[in-house]
């Protein structure tokens, strides 16, 4: 195969589940690092956190396969397991990169102005969001999303 481009990823609007689930897994893992880090490491814990911050913003208001989960995934997990059988609707996703970027946002902003307690709940509660989807492939924004866009529609 030749070398893998940024462009190796599927079409914008489509994604491979699989890259999901692994992005999940990563982002519950940098953030449960920061989770463990706050105390002892602050700087180290808050710079984690304003990365994950950036790949979700990124993710959220550009593409889903632009992220650094994406294209990890795209050029190291991909090459070794092979295309995916099926694509998914990359809106819902976006949608809960957007959700988990508003929270770590204001997580950050609670460690930076001493809320620490608030701010260690809200990443706390993205942390077992993305823990239930890198395990199980069910995403709570996923779901949020799917609800309001239902709720929306008109009868038909």
């Amino acid at each position: 195969m030749g070398g893998l481009g940024i462009t190796s990823c599927p079409l914008r609007d489509q994604v491979d589940p699989r890259a999901l689930r692994f992005a999940a897994g990563a982002t519950a893992f940098v953030l449960a690092a920061v989770l463990l880090t706050i105390g002892p490491a602050r700087p180290l814990a808050l710079g984690l956190l304003a990365s994950q911050v950036a790949v979700f913003g990124l993710t959220a208001f550009v593409s889903v396969q632009w992220s650094v989960w994406a294209q990890l995934f795209a050029r190291v997990v991909w090459p070794r397991i092979g295309a995916a059988t099926r694509l998914e609707d990359a809106r819902p996703a976006r949608f809960a990169q957007l959700l988990g970027c508003v929270l770590t946002v204001a997580a950050l902003g609670g460690f930076i102005l001493g809320a620490d307690g608030a701010a260690r709940g809200l990443v706390a509660v993205v942390v077992a969001a993305a823990a239930v989807d890198a395990a199980t492939g069910w995403c709570a924004g996923c779901a949020i999303y799917r609800l309001v866009r239902r709720r929306r529609s008109p009868a038909g």
